[in-house]
């Protein structure tokens, strides 16, 4: 692991995902710009010592030259964005697969210079869009694909956040200091932070790309250099439109990420707060309730299920889907064998380049007095 030291908080999220399976064993890391900070978290978690290394390069470096069967095999970067690419980068052209926390990079040129380096190194890529990793998300995209929907026409979803209602960055707050740092955040606040999982999570669902945008990205609180605030009108593939709300001033809220979608034969509706619930709704019969755990659910939905029905299942289940996928899929190469494609679907590389692009064009579409931009990646 790259970052995810003392004081992080997606970085325990990360660990506690990977372990849940028992599939992959925390052996090595860089967890600290802070040397110092590095070797006490390696300690806490009980590595050895001589693998707690000051920094990502010497990480790399010293692990590569390690013999094939004690070298790490995956590496998780779970550093904030603007420490994403670097790491990254060098890691795949040393040949070792990566897990990435979202967005992907700093910016758009860095996700395209990195997708180049991951298509060269042969290596897998995941990037964790956490959202997918819900079975009744994965329930969704099926129902949508098998067409029983039919033509997909509108798509809402919107990400309500509450913690940045105040200046929050002016204290302590190690977690809100950086994603409203533009030199550690990038050009977006929530819009990268949170507005990025709304849109990979439309996208995913609908089976549908954006192709036109509208945005209305604001600051809400004084002082805050970046948006924390924002609303964005969407032109889909295939004729469809939609609505992306993304905002870190709704006080009170927590993280209910909610979707709809509908087409012309009926709609879905998911939503995190009752996350193993997917209602489906008819134009000429009764609402469905779908649920997590249950015999008529699609095998994707059954693949990323732990436990009977009844018995809920979260954010971290969701999480750790997407390293279970990934290892999955790592072992069906070792072995020379093809993964089922249950486990193929994780959001890899391409996800993380429109990602980007969703950045740049929706705090660009923000600034400009067009109504449409074109979507561009």
């Amino acid at each position: 692991m790259i970052g995810g030291g003392q004081g992080a908080f997606i970085g325990a999220v990360h660990r506690h995902a990977a372990a849940l399976d028992g599939l992959y064993e925390l052996v090595a890391g860089a967890f600290s710009s802070n040397p110092e900070t590095s070797k006490a978290s390696g300690q806490l978690l009980g590595l050895a010592p001589e693998r707690v290394y000051a920094s990502y390069e010497e990480l790399i470096q010293q692990e590569k030259e390690r013999p094939e069967a004690e070298r790490v095999q995956v590496i998780s970067i779970v550093t904030p964005n603007h420490l994403h690419f670097a790491p990254a980068k060098l890691a795949l052209e040393n040949g070792f697969h990566v897990i990435l926390d979202k967005p992907m990079t700093f910016s758009l040129a860095e996700a395209k210079e990195l997708e180049h380096v991951a298509a060269a190194s042969g290596c897998r890529f995941c990037l964790t869009h956490t959202y997918t990793g819900y079975p009744m998300v994965k329930e969704a995209r099926q129902l949508v694909a098998s067409g029983e929907l039919g033509t997909i026409r509108k798509a809402y979803v919107e990400y309500p956040q509450g913690w940045l209602s105040t200046f929050e960055e002016g204290g302590a707050n190690k977690q809100a200091s950086w994603r409203t740092d533009p030199a550690r955040s990038g050009v977006a606040g929530a819009m990268g932070d949170i507005g990025t999982h709304a849109f990979n999570l439309l996208e995913y669902v609908s089976g549908l790309t954006v192709t036109q945008l509208c945005a209305d990205i604001n600051t809400v609180v004084s002082g805050r250099q970046l948006d924390d605030d924002g609303a964005v009108l969407l032109r889909l593939s295939g004729g469809a439109s939609g609505v992306l709300v993304a905002t870190q001033v709704a006080a009170g809220e927590e993280n209910n990420v909610r979707l709809r979608v509908y087409g012309e034969k009926g709609g879905l509706e998911w939503q995190q707060a009752d996350a193993n619930t997917l209602q489906v709704k008819w134009l000429d019969r009764p609402t469905e309730i779908r649920r997590t755990g249950a015999g008529y659910v699609s095998s994707y939905a059954r693949h990323n299920t732990r436990t009977p029905a009844g018995h809920p299942e979260g954010y971290l289940e969701a999480f750790a889907n997407l390293y279970r996928n990934f290892a999955l899929s790592l072992q069906a190469d070792l072995s020379g064998t093809t993964a089922p494609p249950e486990a193929l679907d994780y959001p890899s590389i391409a996800e993380g380049v429109r990602g980007m692009a969703f950045i740049e064009n929706v705090i660009a579409s923000g600034r400009s007095n067009q109504k449409w931009t074109e979507f561009t990646v």
